[in-house]
């Protein structure tokens, strides 16, 4: 999408997440030593206090566990009505991401969903979440 605000790919806690994504693929980062998961994603396991740390893949299924629907537009560059959703990795429980969604959509807790890949005017993407029953 045109105009959205851009991530800081060279950030060295979250850059390799917005890389990964442009690659289409969704990672999460982990503790090697004990194998606690790190969100937001940081180089020292606050668990462990292992440095041991990397990023996993995912397989990009998740479970909602909130929305809203915003129907006041409050930028142009997001008309209203839109849904932001959060959920919670189904592979990594604990990691939670958020996620834009254009319109209202019926939605429930616990409501199986899957990644998509959003194009950037950059050439990379960002992850969204669709349910897993749409196409």
């Amino acid at each position: 999408m045109a105009d959205r605000v851009l991530p800081r790919k060279g950030d060295r806690d979250t850059g390799a997440f917005f890389e990964a994504a442009d690659r289409r693929e969704l990672v999460y980062k982990a503790c090697d030593d004990c194998g606690t998961v790190i969100n937001p994603p940081r180089a020292r396991c606050a668990k462990c206090g292992g440095w041991n740390t990397s990023w996993k893949q995912s397989a990009g299924k998740a479970r909602l566990n909130t929305w809203s629907v915003v129907h006041q537009q409050v930028h142009p560059l997001f008309p209203a009505p839109y849904t932001i959703v959060v959920v919670e990795l189904d592979d990594a429980p604990g990691i939670r991401y958020v996620g834009y969604m254009d319109g209202a959509h019926d939605l429930h807790e616990g409501m199986a969903m899957r990644v998509r890949f959003e194009p950037t005017e950059d050439g990379g993407a960002l992850p969204q979440w669709m349910p897993d029953n749409a196409e």
